[in-house]
């Protein structure tokens, strides 16, 4: 067996859904562009981080020397259908990624393994690599689109054809010389209705989007307070937001997540409003301990909490 047809097999026998390949250089000038034009339209909002190392984001080689290929990888994480629970007192509610175990840490521990595969098959040479989880700076829905993962959608995020749009992407960077799969070159169909469903107008028909009215960026990245005119359109999301994603048709008939490992909290899917007022540190650590949740810490949780409560108070 051939070392890329190795590593795909070893990936997919580690628990990853999807798996593609592609070199490390930089991508295209179109994508580039649009990247930079984002940036100066400030649609990066409070993001700072967005605008620093643009050029190893750009170029995903200058993140490790001699680099040669990405190993791209994606879970699914759909949930199950789960009856609606009544409930007398206000409930909020987080976004499905955050339902489950944290996935920074399940996707690194994999492509750790992943790595050590490959530098066990490669023997006697030598590689090396960078593993990616968020945190690196990349765009890693282009390099995915680009390893044949899926397509750069209207919503800005990546959909898989046969996964849906609810996936969670990490990159394992490279020396190892793989053969690259074909990019995926299909367009989104372009129906809108995630433009039209979104609470707040972040998506633009025009293919633009405004992270500083998008719900996940303000109940998540956002530190500051929420102007009122945004707060009122939060809803009850207590963390993140799956509208984009629910209504889209390529989300329709798609598998439910089913690696075992990956862990899914279903108590999370709506949470008393009052009780999180009233939580301490340590019951937000019994919580959220091990979830996407815990990154934003109780105080935030508690002013996300309080905006929850009064738009649910309007009603």
């Amino acid at each position: 067996m051939n070392l890329t047809q190795h590593v795909k097999d070893t990936a997919k026998a580690l628990g990853f859904d999807a798996v593609g390949i592609t070199h490390a250089g930089s991508v295209g000038l179109r994508d580039r562009e649009r990247f930079v034009r984002w940036l100066e339209a400030g649609n990066n909002a409070g993001m700072r981080y967005m605008a620093r190392n643009c050029d190893k984001r750009m170029n995903p080689g200058l993140l490790l020397e001699g680099a040669k290929s990405i190993v791209c990888v994606a879970i699914n994480y759909n949930p199950p259908e789960m009856e609606a629970q009544s409930s007398v007192v206000p409930t909020g509610r987080v976004a499905d990624f955050a339902l489950y175990d944290d996935y920074h840490d399940f996707i690194r521990l994999r492509l750790r393994r992943l790595a050590e595969a490959i530098r066990t098959a490669v023997v006697p040479q030598s590689c090396e690599f960078k593993i990616c989880v968020d945190s690196v700076p990349l765009l890693e829905r282009t390099i995915a689109q680009r390893a044949g993962l899926g397509f750069v959608a209207v919503n800005h995020g990546l959909i898989h054809p046969e996964l849906g749009c609810k996936i969670l992407l990490g990159e394992l960077i490279t020396t190892a010389e793989l053969v690259p799969d074909e990019p995926m070159d299909r367009p989104c169909i372009g129906c809108m209705k995630c433009v039209r469903v979104c609470p707040t107008g972040a998506l633009g028909r025009d293919g633009t989007f405004d992270a500083g009215k998008c719900i996940s960026y303000l109940t998540i990245e956002h530190k500051g307070e929420v102007g009122p005119e945004l707060a009122a359109k939060v809803g009850d999301r207590l963390f993140g937001c799956d509208e984009c994603m629910n209504c889209c048709p390529h989300q329709l008939n798609v598998p439910v997540a089913a690696n075992p490992d990956f862990r899914i909290h279903s108590e999370r899917r709506a949470i008393s409003l009052q009780d999180i007022l009233n939580w301490t540190q340590g019951d937000f650590d019994r919580a959220f301990g091990g979830s996407p949740v815990g990154r934003i810490g109780l105080e935030r949780l508690k002013k996300n909490a309080r905006i929850c409560l009064a738009n649910q108070q309007r009603i």
